[in-house]
């Protein structure tokens, strides 16, 4: 059990049958009146980011989030299979867990992998990735005024803008959690 006046930044609790995870929080204690706890709280699981206001002796359950680094390793239909180095067991997730930003991973890439009470609800791949480009225009020289961009589709099938100098086959580094180009690998 934990109590309100206990919350830290990133403490996990669960609420109402929903894990939620401190994201901030201010103890509170005006001149006249009780003592209260001002809390910015984010659902692990939806994303939701919710405020609310709690007496500081109000207790929650714990809620422990398991995060394990786990490799990919293929995907059969709606069906993506990761490993556990670990103890070599293989995991099949659902797609509609993964996220937008999963098509920046390629095969054997290491993946950590979010689950509370057994249940997987977020795969979160590495921040930057190096990928080849596998399709894209010519670009000329001239034809710029400021930081030109063109499309090109990357080895994962994801497509993203970069700099008009990056040609077919060339390796670049993406960052995953934005889609954006970086900087050649």
């Amino acid at each position: 059990m934990i109590t309100a006046g206990d919350f830290r930044n990133g403490v996990t609790f669960e609420m109402d049958g929903q894990v939620m995870q401190v994201v901030e929080f201010q103890h509170v204690k005006p001149g006249k009146g009780a003592a209260f706890v001002r809390t910015k709280m984010k659902n692990v699981i939806t994303g939701a980011v919710t405020e609310t206001s709690f007496n500081p002796t109000a207790k929650f359950e714990n809620a422990t989030v398991d995060r394990r680094t786990m490799e990919y390793l293929y995907n059969d239909g709606d069906l993506y299979y990761f490993m556990d180095p670990e103890s070599y067991d293989q995991v099949p997730i659902n797609s509609s867990v993964l996220g937008d930003n999963f098509k920046f991973v390629k095969e054997n890439m290491e993946c950590t992998i979010y689950s509370y009470k057994g249940s997987v609800f977020n795969v979160e791949p590495p921040f930057f990735v190096e990928l080849e480009v596998t399709d894209t225009d010519p670009g000329f020289a001239g034809n710029t005024a400021t930081n030109a961009t063109k499309p090109a589709t990357l080895e994962t099938g994801a497509e993203i803008k970069v700099p008009l100098f990056i040609d077919r086959g060339e390796k670049i580094k993406v960052d995953t959690r934005t889609g954006e180009y970086l900087s050649r690998a």
